[in-house]
C-alpha cells in the first residue's frame, strides 16, 4: 500500500533501491569515450569522405533501391485494404485513391545516395572542427550497435535538443562504417530549396506534423516504415519526444511512431526489434538564445536555405564539446515477455489495420517512458549545468570564490546521486573555462559572477528591459534543466518535508502528479520514486529516519535548501497560472488566448515587484501547468475549446506549495491523497 512507504526502515530502503542505483553507477556501467574529431584534425577530410564505405546490414540483406522500396509499399496488402476502404467511403475509384497514395509516398520517401552522403561527410567535418572542441562517442556502444544491426531490425532513438542531432547521428555512423539510418523528418525541411533534397538523399523521409483523420496518409506512412523495418534495409531513426526540447528538459514521449515500429513484432513478422536509446549532450547549445525567445512568444523562424546561410556567423563561435552515448539495445521481445499476449494478433489477418489493444498501448507507453529515462541517465553533464543551477538561485550574483566552493559541493552531491559528469580539469580551471565558454550568459565583474543582460542600443521601456532579463534567465535555465533528472526525486521530497512535514508521502505524491507533464515520471512509479528519494537523502546524510519518520539532520540544511530552490520556479509558475485562472480569466478564454494572457499577467506582477521569477514567462511552463490542472480536474474544457474555471476565489499571495494545495484544490477538488 502506498502509505506504507513512510514506514520503511533505512535498511529496507537500501535493499529496494540499491539495484536501480547500482545500474546507474558510472563506475559500473559507463563506457569510455573517443574524440572522433581528433583524427579529422590530423588527416584529410576529402580522403575521409571518399573512403571505402561498406557497412554490414541486417542478416546480410542487399541494400534496397528507393524505387524498389516504394513498389513494395504500394503493392502491400495492408495499403490495398485501406485504399478499398477509402474508395468505398468516398465513392472514388480505387485507381484514383491508388494514385493519391503514390503521390503521398513520392512526397514522403527518402532517396538515399552515397554520393550525397559523402558530400555531407566532407562539409560536416569542416563545420564540426570549427564549431566544437570535441565530439566524443562511446566506442563500446558503437560495438553493441554493430552487433545489434546484424541480429534484428534496429530503431535508433536519440534525445532531441538541437537541429544538429540528426546530422550528427549520420556523421557518427558513417565514421564507424555502420549502416546509415533512415530518419523521420518534419515537412518544414522540404521548404528549404536544395537543402531539403540533400537531406532526402542523405536518408531523411518527410512526414506531416499532424495527420488528422487522413486514413490514407496514415496507411502509406505506417506501411512505409514497417516495410523498412521488416526487411532490415537500414536502421530507422526518430525522436521519441517528437520535437526539439526548447527547455532542454526531456519532453513527454510521442507514441505514434513507436507503435508502428513495435507492431511487426506483435504480429510475428519479425522475431525481435532492438530499440537503441542515444543520449546527445551539448556543452553549449547552438539555438540557446533562439529557444529562450521562442519560449517568450517570439515566433519560430521558418526553416529556409537563406536562413541557413545567414546562420553562418555561428561558425565564428566556440560551442565546446558534444558527448554522444549509444545505450544498451533494448529488446522488445524481452520487454513484452509476460506483459502482452501476442496470440490475440493471430485472430485477425495481418493486413487489416487494428487499433492497439489497451494492454498493448500501456506497454508502448511504458516502453517510451523507460527509453527516455535511459536517455536521461546517460546524458553527460558539464560543470556549467551545476554553475547555472547555483546562479539561478542567486540572481543578484555570487562571489567567484563562493561559486567555485559551491560548485565543488554540488559536484560531490551529483556524483553521489550517480550523475554522469565530465570534469576535465581541476575545479578552479573548469569554472574559469566554463565562464569563458558561456560569456554570453554570465560575466565576472571584479570578483563577482552574475548573469549577463543584453545591452540595449537605446532607451528601453520597462517591458523591454524585463524581456531582455528573461531571455538571459531562460537561457541559463536551459542548462540547469539538464541536471534536474538527477535531483528531481529528492527535490520533491525536500519540498514535501518543508511544507507538509506530517504528510510527507501524500505531499510527494501530489507533487509527483502535478509535475508529470514537466518531467519524465514513469506511470505507476510514485512509490518507487519516493523510496529512491528517501534512499538518496539518507545516503548523503541530509535526512535520517528514526522511528519511521523522515527528519532533517544537522548537516542537511544546505542540501534541502538547494533542492527547494531548484523547484521553486516551477511552484511559482504553477501558482501564477492558478492565480490568473481564478482572478483574471474570463469565461470565454480559449487555449489560443491563454498563453499571451498568462504572460501579460505575470509581466504585471514582475513590474509591480510582486514576483521575481522570470521563468514564469515561459510558454512551456504555462502549457504544462494548464495540462496538469486539466488532468487533475481543477480546470475543465468545454465547447469551442473554452476553459471553465472551477474555483473563482482569489489565491493567497503566498507562493508556497501549501497555497497551491489548500487554496486551489479546496471545495472537494483536491485528490484524495492530499485532502
Amino acid at each position: 500500500h502506498p502509505h506504507q512507504a513512510t514506514q520503511m526502515s533505512n535498511y529496507c530502503l537500501n535493499i529496494l533501491v540499491f539495484v536501480t542505483l547500482q545500474q546507474r553507477d558510472p563506475m559500473l556501467k559507463r563506457d569510455c569515450f573517443e574524440d572522433i574529431l581528433e583524427e579529422r584534425r590530423n588527416s584529410s577530410d576529402l580522403k575521409y569522405a571518399l573512403r571505402c564505405y561498406a557497412p554490414v546490414l541486417y542478416k546480410g540483406v542487399t541494400p534496397c533501391k528507393a524505387n524498389m522500396l516504394k513498389n513494395i509499399v504500394l503493392q502491400s496488402d495492408q495499403l490495398h485494404y485501406v485504399i478499398n476502404q477509402v474508395s468505398q467511403e468516398s465513392g472514388e475509384a480505387p485507381d484514383i485513391i491508388q494514385e493519391e497514395a503514390s503521390v503521398i509516398l513520392e512526397e514522403m520517401a527518402h532517396r538515399l545516395q552515397i554520393s550525397t552522403v559523402r558530400c555531407f561527410a566532407f562539409a560536416l567535418s569542416k563545420a564540426f572542427k570549427t564549431l566544437f572542441q570535441h565530439v566524443c562517442v562511446n566506442e563500446e556502444g558503437i560495438q553493441r550497435l554493430q552487433q545489434a544491426i546484424q541480429e534484428h531490425p534496429v530503431v535508433l532513438l536519440p534525445s532531441h535538443r538541437s537541429y544538429m542531432d540528426f546530422l550528427l547521428m549520420s556523421y557518427i555512423l558513417y565514421t564507424y562504417d555502420l549502416a546509415l539510418p533512415v530518419i523521420a523528418a518534419g515537412m518544414d525541411f522540404m521548404g528549404m530549396k536544395f537543402v531539403g533534397e540533400m537531406l532526402r538523399m542523405s536518408g531523411a523521409f518527410f512526414i506531416r506534423r499532424s495527420f488528422g483523420g487522413d486514413k490514407l496518409y496514415w496507411a502509406v506512412f505506417s506501411e512505409y516504415v514497417k516495410t523498412m523495418l521488416r526487411n532490415g534495409f537500414a536502421p530507422i531513426e526518430f525522436f521519441l519526444e517528437g520535437t526539439r526540447s526548447r527547455t532542454c528538459k526531456s519532453l513527454t514521449p510521442k507514441l505514434g511512431l513507436l507503435n508502428i515500429v513495435i507492431e511487426p513484432f506483435f504480429k510475428g513478422e519479425v522475431f525481435d526489434v532492438n530499440l537503441v536509446p542515444v543520449s546527445i549532450s551539448y556543452e553549449r547549445i547552438l539555438e540557446e538564445s533562439l529557444y529562450a525567445r521562442e519560449l517568450l512568444g517570439v515566433p519560430k523562424p521558418k526553416e529556409s536555405t537563406s536562413g541557413l546561410l545567414k546562420a553562418r556567423r555561428i561558425l565564428s563561435e566556440d560551442y565546446g564539446s558534444i558527448h554522444v552515448y549509444f545505450g544498451q539495445p533494448v529488446s522488445v521481445r524481452s520487454l513484452a515477455q509476460g506483459k502482452v499476449n501476442r496470440s490475440t494478433y493471430n485472430l485477425f489477418p495481418r493486413h487489416i489495420p487494428r487499433k492497439p489493444m489497451e494492454e498493448t498501448q500501456s506497454f508502448v507507453n511504458d516502453t517510451a517512458y523507460r527509453i527516455v529515462r535511459l536517455q536521461e541517465d546517460n546524458m553527460v553533464l558539464k560543470p556549467w549545468v551545476l554553475m547555472a543551477s547555483l546562479l539561478l538561485q542567486n540572481l543578484e550574483g555570487l562571489e567567484l570564490s563562493v561559486l567555485t566552493e559551491q560548485t565543488v559541493w554540488l559536484r560531490g552531491l551529483a556524483l553521489s546521486y550517480a550523475a554522469f559528469l565530465d570534469w576535465p580539469a581541476p575545479t578552479a580551471k573548469v569554472v574559469s573555462s566554463s565562464l569563458a565558454l558561456h560569456r554570453g550568459l554570465a560575466c565576472v565583474s571584479g570578483d563577482r559572477v552574475s548573469l549577463v543582460v543584453g545591452e540595449p542600443l537605446g532607451p528601453v521601456t520597462p517591458e523591454e528591459a524585463l524581456f531582455n532579463r528573461a531571455v538571459s534567465v531562460l537561457s541559463c535555465a536551459s542548462y540547469r534543466n539538464q541536471v534536474l533528472h538527477v535531483f528531481l526525486r529528492p527535490a520533491m521530497l525536500a519540498v514535501a518535508m518543508l511544507h507538509l512535514s506530517d504528510e510527507v508521502y501524500n505531499c510527494f505524491s501530489f507533487l509527483w502528479d502535478m509535475f508529470s507533464n514537466d518531467f519524465i515520471l514513469c506511470p505507476g512509479d510514485t512509490v518507487q520514486d519516493f523510496e529512491e528519494a528517501c534512499y538518496l537523502l539518507v545516503k548523503t546524510g541530509a535526512v535520517q529516519m528514526p522511528q519511521q519518520d523522515i527528519v532533517m539532520t544537522d548537516i542537511g540544511q544546505p542540501t534541502l535548501s538547494f533542492f527547494n530552490g531548484l523547484l521553486e520556479p516551477f511552484l511559482q509558475g504553477y501558482q501564477v497560472v492558478c492565480r490568473y485562472l481564478c482572478e483574471e480569466a474570463s469565461e470565454g478564454l480559449t487555449e489560443k488566448q491563454y498563453i499571451p494572457a498568462v504572460r501579460s499577467f505575470a509581466v504585471k506582477l514582475i513590474l509591480a515587484g510582486n514576483l521575481r521569477c522570470y521563468e514564469v514567462l515561459s510558454s512551456d511552463m504555462q502549457k504544462n501547468a494548464l495540462a496538469a490542472l486539466l488532468r487533475m480536474d481543477a480546470v475543465r474544457k468545454v465547447k469551442n475549446r473554452m476553459i471553465s474555471h472551477i474555483n473563482q476565489t482569489p489565491i493567497s499571495p503566498s507562493l508556497s506549495l501549501v497555497a497551491v494545495a489548500e487554496d486551489l484544490y479546496r471545495d472537494g477538488l483536491t485528490p484524495s491523497y492530499i485532502r
